[in-house]
């Protein structure tokens, strides 16, 4: 288990967003997160992040408490601590939050120099093995205005990685790319969680959760719905809240 997640709670003044939130996310797996808009999917993942701050409850990450519940408050890891757990997670972002006056490789090798302490040549090293097993080393030196959306998804991917996590995080990794593109970002995660990465994807891209998918979530209403492996959840479920979601 390299994510524990129990009993989360999250607010926004007066309206509850996260309610009573328990999952765990294994080595190797690939956990989706599926749901209508507002239903918290997007929260919950900046919450595990630490981009968000909980009300209640615990985040268990690879052995240590990013947060956790101690005398009816909601207790956080002390900065150095938060530092070296937010190490362990990437993050993916839907829009990709690519640096636009940054190259590729600038992109890439800010957050390895700054947060991991490495020096400009191991960054770029490490960096340019991941372009090239994305099949991106040929785009180095491009800006992200001169990339297409695939291109861009995967460079977001290759700065994640470049950070070694344990847990990879996307929100909603296909929602600019056409059917061929998904195809490419599918087998870049497949293999990724074939080497022991832990994934946790939210997405509403219904056919590229039937691929990837170790176990998938329903989420309405900040709650979690139904959870289960994918071929059962897939193929047994019954909630005419999971079907009105499915045929949308």
């Amino acid at each position: 288990m390299v994510l524990k997640v129990d009993w989360l709670n999250k607010s926004f003044g007066k309206k509850r967003i996260l309610k009573d939130i328990s999952f765990e996310l294994n080595t190797g797996e690939i956990l989706t997160i599926i749901g209508p808009s507002g239903a918290g999917k997007t929260t919950l993942l900046r919450c595990i992040n630490g981009l968000e701050k909980s009300d209640r409850g615990t985040i268990f990450i690879d052995n240590a408490y990013l947060c956790r519940d101690y005398n009816d408050k909601n207790i956080y890891a002390r900065s150095r601590e938060m530092k070296e757990i937010r190490q362990k997670i990437g993050m993916v972002f839907q829009n990709y939050n690519l640096f636009p006056h940054m190259t590729v490789m600038e992109n890439i090798i800010e957050a390895p120099i700054h947060v991991l302490g490495l020096s400009r040549d191991e960054a770029v090293n490490r960096a340019y093995e991941l372009l090239e097993s994305l099949g991106l080393e040929d785009k180095t030196d491009s800006y992200p205005f001169q990339l297409s959306g695939g291109q861009k998804q995967r460079v977001a991917i290759a700065r994640a990685l470049c950070l070694n996590p344990k847990i990879l995080c996307l929100d909603e990794p296909t929602s600019a790319l056409d059917p061929e593109l998904r195809g490419g970002i599918a087998s870049i995660i497949e293999n990724l969680a074939s080497k022991g990465m832990a994934i946790l994807i939210i997405t509403h891209d219904m056919d590229f959760a039937k691929r990837v998918a170790t176990r998938v979530i329903f989420m309405e209403d900040g709650r979690i719905i139904k959870e289960g492996e994918k071929e059962e959840f897939f193929n047994s479920f019954k909630d005419d809240r999971i079907r009105k979601f499915m045929v949308l």
